[in-house]
């Protein structure tokens, strides 16, 4: 079976719910260079993927050999998805690798998407029509060869009798297009645009005219991929402007947490507009042995307190409740606590309500709490990160309390590649770099080597909290923000705050 799939216009948001059924369940996986990476890594992690992408006079397989390809793949009982850019009947050239399976009695199924020609326009606040100014609009390939010895566009009736004009993949070919049309009664004065890489974070238009276009992007130096739109409707972009007017649009932002954790700070942030690059610096893993936790989870009667200092503790002390055949029953006689509001959530998904949690999200405010309400004798279990500050059991041991802190986890360094990282940051190409966590930050530097606190200081850095901080610092580090409220939502607004105060400020 090979599903013809449409991964719309560029923003990996925009696929449909069954297409990613598809790319999830597929054997091989033949696909485009407008396909995003965050759906090729939706595939199996046994899926063959193949790439076949095609640029402008650069094509890594011939269309001819693509066809053939796919019959070849589903001969071999597999099921095949490829996945093209936009719609797959919209110049996808679906339609003929449609008939070459048909051909080869090879069934098929076609998954429409978005089109670039709709889109990508939206993106950029101009809609393809709009009433009183627009009834109309027609999508052209930019891809003819100007040397032809006859069109098959039918310049002259297109010219003026359609509204919008969408020109896919037209950019090098922008001076022929543009002549044409004012050749065949389009006013050199009508307002076009040039939208480069549209949906995606990297996202350029240019606003000029018909009669201007070709030198305007000439001067910018736009290259592929872009659409070049015409009509009247490119002047609603001053007011319709959504896409590229987030506070953090354009900004490449690195997220250093653990993968299974940075989803969470990523979606934030993009909803922002940001390019989040995801480059985890640390890994959650069991501790070494399990021996320590498993028995105070044995004598979790003997317990009237049990602190929980982040969710990842959460987590495993409740899969380790759940290997002795235990759940949340056997908590009845402990009080609970919980540093910070997702340490809370991940409790109340295990069906506890913390009773106590700070005000301020670390050690130092939920010693606060407790210093009044515990009495010489008080046992407390604390389940954490095998490396951790030693302030809490410290001045809780100061009231007179038994403490017992066992490991429930470990952070260990994470295997994203330092060097590439290393380039990266030389380079310029990223604005700002996350850290949630003193471990994210030692664990960074590590990967990055020697040269990681310079390399650091020639961007910003964001830290979740003062602890977080003072390790920055402690690397001659200097954070430009470090979040008020020590949450992924507070780190986040920090963010959006510090991006809003430099606009205001220029």
């Amino acid at each position: 079976m090979v599903y013809l799939v449409g991964a719309g216009p560029g923003d990996y948001g925009l696929i449909s719910v069954k297409a990613l059924e598809y790319i999830r369940q597929a054997d091989t996986i033949v696909y485009d260079r407008l396909a995003d990476n965050k759906l090729i890594n939706q595939a199996r992690p046994d899926a063959e993927l193949i790439y076949v992408g095609k640029a402008a006079s650069d094509h890594t397989m011939r269309q001819e050999d693509i066809n053939q390809l796919l019959v070849d793949k589903a001969q071999e009982n597999k099921t095949v998805v490829r996945l093209k850019g936009g719609d797959p009947f919209v110049f996808g050239r679906g339609g003929e690798e449609a008939l070459k399976l048909k051909e080869n009695g090879v069934p098929f199924e076609i998954v429409p998407g978005i089109t670039s020609a709709v889109a990508v326009p939206a993106y950029a606040g101009i809609p393809v029509t709009h009433r009183g100014i627009a009834t109309s609009f027609a999508v052209i390939t930019g891809h003819e060869d100007p040397a032809k010895p006859e069109s098959t566009i039918q310049w002259s009736k297109l010219a003026t009798a359609v509204d919008t004009l969408v020109f896919l993949m037209g950019v090098e070919n922008l001076s022929h297009i543009t002549s044409q049309l004012m050749d065949h009664g389009r006013s050199a004065d009508t307002p076009a645009a040039v939208i480069r890489w549209g949906t995606k974070p990297e996202q350029s238009v240019l606003v000029t005219t018909v009669g201007k276009a070709a030198e305007d992007v000439a001067k910018a130096g736009l290259k592929p991929p872009a659409i070049f739109i015409v009509g009247h409707v490119v002047a609603l972009r001053e007011q319709l402007a959504w896409f590229d007017t987030k506070p953090l649009f354009g900004k490449k932002v690195l997220v250093t947490r653990a993968r299974e954790q940075a989803s969470l700070l990523t979606a934030e942030l993009a909803m922002l507009g940001a390019d989040c690059i995801e480059a985890p610096a640390i890994k959650i893993v069991p501790p070494e042995s399990f021996a320590a936790l498993d028995k105070a989870i044995g004598q979790l009667a003997d317990y009237q307190w049990l602190i929980f200092t982040s969710a990842n503790g959460v987590e495993y002390f409740f899969q380790r409740l759940s290997v002795a055949k235990l759940d949340a029953r056997v908590l009845g006689g402990c009080k609970i606590a919980a540093i910070g509001i997702q340490t809370g959530a991940r409790l109340r998904e295990h069906g506890i309500t913390a009773d106590v949690i700070p005000g301020e999200f670390r050690a130092e405010g939920i010693i606060e709490v407790l210093q009044p309400v515990i009495a010489a004798g008080t046992r407390i279990l604390i389940p954490r990160a095998a490396v951790a500050r030693d302030i809490l059991p410290e001045k809780l041991k100061a009231t007179g309390a038994t403490v017992d802190v066992v490991p429930a986890y470990r952070t260990v360094a994470g295997d994203t590649d330092g060097q590439e990282l290393a380039g990266k940051l030389a380079a310029g190409e990223i604005d700002l770099v996350t850290f949630t966590s003193s471990s994210t930050v030692t664990n960074l530097l590590g990967l990055l080597g020697p040269a990681g606190p310079s390399l650091l200081g020639k961007t910003k850095t964001a830290c979740i909290g003062p602890i977080t901080a003072e390790t920055c610092l402690a690397h001659d580090i200097k954070p430009a923000v470090i979040a008020e409220e020590y949450t992924i939502k507070g780190l986040v607004e920090s963010i959006k705050g510090l991006y809003l105060n430099e606009v205001s400020n220029s």
